[in-house]
């Protein structure tokens, strides 16, 4: 990412290297970065290395055996390459995982508060910012002593961001929050991570498949492909690039779509392949 400033970056990942059981290599010198107070997106297909490039940056390898044996990740300016995640929350950095995940047997209130558990700022501060999550989440203050596990995935997905929430993140990182969902379920999920941003001042990562919602609302977008970052640049402008229209939003210069079996052997066709 050209920046003209550097000092308002956030997050810093640098040419890291992932290995998986020592010998599995799945990422391959990625490099991105994330401005304070931005939204930017991790952009790719199933198994382009999306998810295990937020887990070395939320410290969540080491019980997958992985770690990065290359490169470095900085928060907030602090070196936190192979950290531990719970050390990666308290520096402020915050991960929502793919599957939404919630605490089936507690209710949504008990699985909202739970996300304050790290936090040393007072029980005023806490209460204040519990408030907060059914304000911006009105839908689950109708269903606030409902067990989560009996919540619909859009309810779901909007616990589990609250839950992230509630740790009170410099960043918050969204791993495929539209899976699974509905297209009017997506589209407010998304408003709401636009809310977050602009309001609470959080900066977000998002990941996700769906590169026409997430180059949206983002203002800054990476592409990857087999563990390697292949293409950046702002939202707006890779939203008009015809190899991202076409192979990402499934729209061909005739304005149709393309169908899998015509999009199969695209790699030789890129342009930046």
């Amino acid at each position: 990412m050209t920046q003209e400033n550097t000092e308002n970056i956030l997050l810093e990942v640098n040419n890291i290297e992932v290995v998986y059981n020592d010998i599995i290599q799945v990422l391959r010198g990625v490099s991105l970065q994330v401005p304070e107070g931005g939204i930017v997106s991790l952009l790719g297909t199933n198994g382009a290395g999306k998810t295990t490039t937020l887990r070395a940056i939320s410290g969540l390898l080491k019980p997958e055996n992985g770690f990065i044996k290359d490169g470095y990740i900085k928060f907030r300016g602090r070196d936190l390459t192979n950290k531990l995640g719970t050390q990666v929350v308290r520096e402020g950095a915050v991960m929502v995982p793919e599957g939404r995940r919630v605490f089936k047997h507690l209710t949504v209130d008990e699985n909202i508060r739970v996300g304050s558990i790290t936090r040393k700022d007072g029980a005023r501060a806490i209460n204040r910012d519990h408030k907060l999550m059914y304000e911006h989440f009105p839908r689950l203050s109708r269903i606030t002593n409902r067990l989560a596990g009996y919540c619909s995935g859009g309810e779901q997905q909007m616990i589990a961001i609250a839950r992230a929430l509630m740790a009170a993140p410099k960043m918050l990182m969204l791993d495929e929050p539209s899976l699974g969902l509905a297209p009017l379920l997506v589209k407010e999920i998304f408003q709401d991570v636009q809310r977050i941003n602009r309001e609470l001042k959080t900066t977000i990562l998002v990941i996700e498949q769906n590169a026409r919602v997430a180059l949206d609302i983002s203002d800054y977008a990476y592409i990857m492909e087999s563990g390697k970052i292949v293409l950046e640049g702002p939202s707006k402008e890779l939203q008009e690039n015809p190899d991202v229209k076409e192979f990402y939003m499934g729209m061909t210069q005739g304005g149709g779509r393309k169908s899998y079996k015509e999009v199969k052997s695209y790699k030789r066709r890129k342009r930046w392949m």
